[in-house]
C-alpha cells in the first residue's frame, strides 16, 4: 500500500482522538504509521506494475491458446 494511503488512514484514526492529548496523538501517530506499514508489508501484495506485466503475459498466453485451438480444430475437421 502506498505511503500516502497509509498516512490518510492514520490521519483518520488520529482525528478520532481528543484534542487535549497532543503528545499522545503524536506518539500514537508515529506508532500507528509504523504498525500499519509493518502489517501491510507482511501482506502478499504486488505492485501495479507487476500486476500489469502479468496481465499482459496472460493475454498473450490466451491468444496463443486460442490460435492452437483453431489449428487443432482445423486439423481434426480436415
Amino acid at each position: 500500500m502506498q505511503t500516502q494511503k497509509i498516512n490518510q488512514l492514520a490521519d483518520k484514526i488520529e482525528s478520532l482522538l481528543p484534542d487535549g492529548l497532543k503528545q499522545v496523538k503524536t506518539d500514537f501517530d508515529d506508532k500507528l504509521r509504523k504498525l500499519l506499514q509493518q502489517q501491510l508489508s507482511n501482506m502478499d501484495f504486488v505492485s501495479r506494475e507487476e500486476f500489469e506485466i502479468q496481465r499482459k503475459v496472460l493475454a498473450r498466453t490466451r491468444e496463443k491458446l486460442e490460435q492452437l485451438e483453431k489449428r487443432l480444430d482445423n486439423q481434426l475437421s480436415s
